[in-house]
């Protein structure tokens, strides 16, 4: 991941954590997500079914934070879309934070992105499986 070209994250096996954060969301809510992506059974075993969690496979979340999933375009008469749902900055840094140090303290390595900064993320999607989780 860079920020204005200069390299600010990578990582190896894991995820890529894009997070959304929602106005009315607390820190109870980004503790229980960092649980849940911790756990979550979305990498295959021998057999090829999804039975490893990040934990069992000792990978690591490259995690940024990204409004935009909060975009709600079913209520716009135009095109634009409306992200009067994501929390505001000062709402959401500190649940972004929150939810990395929750999951570092579930025994996951955590990169972060620049909160609120123009990042451009690469990602090799080794499947692909894309999940959204909602807390």
């Amino acid at each position: 991941m860079t920020v204005a070209g200069d390299a600010v994250a990578s990582t190896g096996s894991g995820l890529l954590v894009l997070l959304g954060i929602a106005d009315g969301d607390a820190a109870a809510d980004a503790e229980r997500m960092a649980g849940k992506v911790a756990r979550l059974r979305i990498f295959e075993d021998k057999e090829g079914r999804f039975a490893q969690s990040l934990l069992d496979l000792g990978g690591e979340a490259l995690v940024v934070s990204q409004f935009t999933l909060l975009a709600d375009s079913r209520r716009q008469k135009g095109t634009r879309p409306d992200f009067s749902g994501a929390a505001p900055k000062e709402q959401a840094e500190p649940l972004y934070e929150r939810f990395c140090e929750a999951l570092e303290s579930e025994g996951v390595p955590v990169q972060r992105g620049v909160f609120g900064a123009y990042m451009a993320v690469e990602l090799v999607n080794d499947g692909p499986v894309t999940i959204i989780l909602d807390a």
